[in-house]
């Protein structure tokens, strides 16, 4: 039998190597465009005097950052941000997971039910905010229009024109478009769990909640600080929907981060002051989902 020589073997294992990240060269080429680029970008342009037509006008070293820290609208923004991506993302996570655990329990294969949960996600936002916009409406809203049956002569409640109600309101349809997205990623994960714990668990004499507290839990929380972290920074960047429902009011009740950074970039055209106000806003984002990755990291090497 023939055998290779330990010098042809080593000679082979740098060609290998090269030829590995050779294979990896196009995408880390494709997240320096798409990422390291813009990112290492938006730094450069918040120390300095930049608007849409005279980037890099002047240098202004941390002037954007005391600016936007004290104009009364970015700090407020930013607690908005959490306001509306907090609720949204376990509002999402809860109601998705409790669905996923009635179909893992009613429903064997799994096609049709990821078909049906499709329908939401292939929504465009855009769209799903004029449709519930309109269903919001004060006249002619099909809201207002079941409590006047309900309640002949009651005066139509301002689902998008008052605070607290216009953020609720976006919290709701943002919710609607992303439980499916919880249930799909969840209902896989239930899918794939052992059955033979469950056989084990019965075996003992374990009820359903004993068998949900101490078995199908501990087995799918790593999935569910996963999609809470996906359904987190989705709902941090959060803009189409404001956009479209409320653009940011009443007043300033639904101007979120995302959407404050756009008016002050493409109506108040201080790209510096945009580009500060995102650099802010990336620091926020990251002292919210850094933990919750460590968490899901640890939860992974005890389950190894």
């Amino acid at each position: 039998m023939a055998t290779v020589a330990p010098e042809t073997a080593a000679l082979r294992k740098p060609r290998g190597r090269r030829i590995g990240w050779a294979f990896l060269a196009p995408a880390f080429l494709a997240i320096a465009i798409v990422a390291i680029y813009p990112l290492i970008y938006t730094v450069v342009v918040s120390f300095s005097e930049s608007s849409l037509g005279r980037p890099f006008a002047e240098w202004v070293g941390f002037d954007n950052f005391v600016k936007v820290l004290s104009d009364g609208v970015t700090v407020p923004s930013l607690g908005r941000s959490l306001v509306f991506a907090i609720p949204s993302a376990l509002l999402a996570l809860v109601i998705g997971f409790v669905i996923a655990l009635s179909l893992d329990v009613a429903v064997r294969s799994g096609k049709v039910v990821r078909v049906i949960f499709l329908l939401p996600l292939m929504t465009p936002p855009v769209m799903a905010g004029v449709i519930w916009k309109l269903m919001f409406a004060p006249t002619g809203g099909l809201f207002n229009n079941v409590l006047q049956l309900v309640s002949p002569g009651a005066d139509p409640i301002l689902f998008l024109g008052s605070s607290p109600a216009a953020m609720i309101s976006i919290v709701v349809v943002d919710v609607w478009q992303w439980v499916p997205f919880c249930v799909l990623l969840l209902f896989a994960a239930l899918q794939t769990l052992p059955g033979e714990v469950f056989e084990a668990a019965q075996v003992d004499g374990a009820g359903v909640w004993r068998t949900f507290r101490h078995v199908t839990f501990p087995l799918v929380l790593p999935t569910l600080v996963t999609v809470l972290m996906l359904k987190l920074i989705v709902s941090f960047k959060v803009f189409d929907l404001v956009f479209i429902m409320t653009g940011g009011g009443p007043g300033l009740d639904t101007t979120v981060s995302s959407f404050n950074i756009y008016r002050t970039a493409l109506q108040q055209f201080d790209v510096g002051a945009a580009a500060a106000q995102t650099i802010v806003f990336l620091v926020l984002v990251t002292i919210v989902i850094v933990p919750l990755s460590s968490y899901r990291t640890r939860l992974q090497k005890a389950g190894e």
